[in-house]
C-alpha cells in the first residue's frame, strides 16, 4: 500500500512539474542597445528578452562582439570552458571565443560571439568609407555555427529560438536541417524577425557551398544558388521559420508576399511600446 501511495505522489509530482516547466527562449540578434547604437532591431533584442524574462519564461541571448563593443565600459570576460571549438569555414579553421556580460538591473546574461579575425574590427558590416566587407558572409556562417555550438555546450534545450536581423538568418537552416537530430534542438520552433536594414553586395558565388553542410539539401537552399542577395537571404531564413515577425514597418514587399505564399504564421508590427503580451502570445501558438 505505502509503495503504491509513493508511486501516485512521485508520478503527480512529476506531471506538476512538467506542467510549471519554464518555456525557454533563444534570443539571437545582429544588434543589442547599450552595446550598439539605438535602433528599431537593437532596443527590441535589448527590452524584448528582459519583459519576456518578467513574464515567466526563461531566456539566453546572442549577438556579435563587434570591435565597436566597448569591452572595459561593459565588463566583457571571456568564458573559457564555452571556447576553444574551431569552426571550419571554406577549408580554414577560425577560433570560437565566448564572452559574457550582465546587464545588472534586467538580471540578464549576454553572450557574445567572438573571434579576432571577423569581429575585432571597430565597424560592423563596412569599413569607414562605407565599403561592405568582402568576407561579411563568412561572418554570418560563423555567427550562426558560433551560437548553435555554444548552446549546445551549455546544455541549454530552447522552446522558441528568435531570430533578428539579416545577420541571423542561417540559423534557421542549420536549427532545422544540420542540428535537427540533437536532442537538444528536436524541439525548437524559430521565430524570423525581418527589418528594412540590409547589404547591397551580392555574396560570392561559393556562398551555397559555405554553407552546405551535413543534413542541407540543395533544394533547401535553391534559393540563393543564384543569386545570394539580400532578398534572398531573408527568404532562405523564412523557408526554416514557423514564425514571422514583422519587426519595423513597411518591410519590403516582395519579403510579405513570400510570407504569404509559404502560409507563413505572421505576426504584424507592433510598434516600440505594450509589444510586449503580442510577443508573448505569438510564441505560445509554437509551444505544446
Amino acid at each position: 500500500m505505502y509503495k503504491k501511495v509513493r508511486k501516485i505522489f512521485y508520478t503527480f509530482a512529476y506531471v506538476k512539474i512538467q506542467v510549471m516547466k519554464k518555456a525557454k527562449v533563444l534570443y539571437v540578434s545582429q544588434e543589442m542597445a547599450k552595446y550598439l547604437p539605438d535602433t528599431e532591431m537593437s532596443l527590441k533584442s535589448r527590452f524584448l528578452p528582459q519583459y519576456i524574462q518578467e513574464s515567466g519564461k526563461e531566456i539566453r541571448c546572442f549577438m556579435p562582439r563587434y570591435g565597436l563593443v566597448n569591452e572595459r565600459r561593459n565588463q566583457l570576460h571571456e568564458v573559457i570552458r564555452l571556447s576553444g571549438m574551431n569552426l571550419i569555414i571554406d577549408d580554414t579553421d577560425h577560433p570560437l571565443i565566448i564572452k559574457v556580460a550582465s546587464i545588472q538591473q534586467a538580471r540578464l546574461q549576454i553572450y557574445f560571439i567572438d573571434n579576432d579575425e571577423f569581429f575585432k574590427r571597430k565597424t560592423m558590416f563596412t569599413d569607414e568609407d562605407g565599403k561592405e566587407y568582402d568576407d561579411n558572409e563568412d561572418r554570418m556562417i560563423f555567427f550562426a555555427r558560433g551560437v548553435l555550438e555554444t548552446v549546445k555546450k551549455l546544455r541549454w534545450a530552447p522552446d522558441i529560438v528568435h531570430c533578428h536581423g539579416w545577420f541571423t538568418s542561417l540559423l534557421p537552416l542549420y536549427l532545422k536541417k544540420t542540428f535537427y537530430e540533437d536532442p537538444l534542438f528536436a524541439n525548437a520552433k524559430v521565430v524570423y524577425s525581418l527589418y528594412n536594414e540590409k547589404f547591397e553586395k551580392t555574396f560570392s558565388k561559393d556562398f551555397a557551398n559555405k554553407i552546405h553542410f551535413d543534413g542541407i539539401t540543395s533544394d533547401d537552399i535553391s534559393c540563393i544558388k543564384e543569386d545570394a542577395n539580400w532578398l534572398n537571404i531573408n527568404k532562405l531564413a523564412i523557408d526554416q521559420s514557423e514564425g514571422i515577425v514583422l519587426g519595423e514597418k513597411d518591410i519590403h514587399p516582395e519579403l510579405l508576399q513570400y510570407c504569404n505564399e509559404k502560409k507563413k504564421i505572421i505576426l504584424p508590427y507592433q510598434g516600440q511600446e505594450n509589444y510586449v503580451d503580442a510577443y508573448s502570445d505569438f510564441y505560445d501558438n509554437f509551444l505544446e
